[in-house]
């Protein structure tokens, strides 16, 4: 770990983070060699980071210049909304989860495993659009901007009310100069359905249906959460597949979080678990999801999702695990905050 490297301070807000966002730094980055793309883009490799650690562009612009050539901005909403106060990432002691925990417990130190716990905070449109179409202007030549987004549900809103404001905030995005849009159809750290919008198809289909008409060609992804069955990634792939260009997984995989020999933090709510303590079972659901796809498209003939890996890569074998199991490109995030050097790690082990 490369201990002289800015990296996300856990111990302070999300705006003191914000705030402090370090400048791109001049370090030799290596190839990784063959063709990659993303959702139909050509890339120069399949190393993306999360929209996680991406508060802003000058964040967006510190990890382009560490190595990752896909950049997902943290999402963002039609309104501002404040973080969650802190805690904000919590170091748990997990080995492998399978989902469906009953809780999982806290930790003292930091490891390679969190719960995280933002609640998907957004700067105005009038900042964040701005800030977009600045990053988009600044970034290096090769590198993708994607602009995740999510509504923001309000009392007494009908499902079109929710689908229209997940299309207004992918238009802008696209206006302010995204190359793709994902619109992020699981949050565990929030009550409301858009948070869990992946785990009710045909309600995901409609929204990706407005979202698609709004923003025409431009590459456009879901991130969703963890399934439990192939019959759940059976469902929603077949209702979504129509409208995207992509499906980013696996968000995280939720569970409540107690203090060692003390209570649940978080009033009990779940929390979603990030990190290494998540690579298999992701590697898991990537395996099964192609598998839907794959039959998918030999039953009707329609084109296949690409596939985006997401969910504990820490190492080039976890990258190259990821693209076997069907992955097209890999997100890392968790990795990422720990140590902002993991791309350059995955690039100088890449065999």
């Amino acid at each position: 770990m490369n201990e002289s490297l800015p990296r996300y301070d856990r111990l302070q807000s999300y705006d003191w983070n914000y705030a402090h966002a370090p400048e791109p730094v001049e370090v030799d980055v290596p190839a990784i060699p063959g063709t990659w793309d993303f959702c139909g883009l050509p890339v120069a490799s399949p190393l993306g980071i999360a929209a996680g650690p991406l508060l802003n562009g000058r964040w967006v612009r510190y990890y382009a210049s560490l190595g990752f050539d896909v950049l997902t901005y943290k999402t963002v909403r039609s309104v501002e909304r404040a973080c969650y106060p802190l805690p904000n990432l919590v170091p748990v002691e997990v080995a492998q989860m399978a989902g469906g925990e009953r809780e999982v417990p806290a930790a003292e130190t930091m490891g390679r495993t969190w719960a995280v716990s933002f609640g998907m905070p957004s700067k105005a449109p009038t900042v964040w659009r701005a800030d977009v179409e600045e990053t988009r202007k600044l970034l290096p030549r090769g590198k993708l901007l994607v602009v995740s987004v999510v509504a923001t549900e309000q009392p007494g809103w009908s499902l079109d009310q929710m689908a229209d404001d997940y299309a207004r905030c992918a238009q802008w995005a696209v206006e302010s100069g995204a190359d793709a849009v994902e619109t992020n159809f699981s949050c565990p750290n929030v009550c409301t359905s858009d948070g869990q919008l992946y785990q009710q198809p045909a309600d995901a289909a409609r929204c990706a249906e407005r979202v698609r008409d709004a923003i025409g060609r431009t590459p456009y992804l879901v991130k969703i959460g963890h399934l439990r069955d192939a019959e759940e990634a059976a469902a929603l792939t077949a209702a979504i597949g129509p409208f995207v260009d992509g499906i980013a997984m696996t968000n995280s995989v939720a569970a409540p979080v107690r203090r060692p020999g003390g209570e649940l933090l978080f009033d009990g709510a779940p929390r979603g678990i990030c990190g290494a303590g998540i690579l298999e079972a992701s590697l898991r659901q990537m395996r099964t999801v192609r598998q839907t796809v794959t039959q998918r498209y030999l039953r009707e003939g329609t084109k296949p999702a690409s596939l985006i890996g997401v969910g504990g890569a820490f190492s080039a074998e976890d990258v190259r695990r990821y693209l076997v199991a069907g992955a097209a490109a890999v997100h890392l995030a968790t990795a990422a905050m720990v140590d902002p050097t993991a791309a350059l790690q995955v690039r100088n082990t890449w065999l």
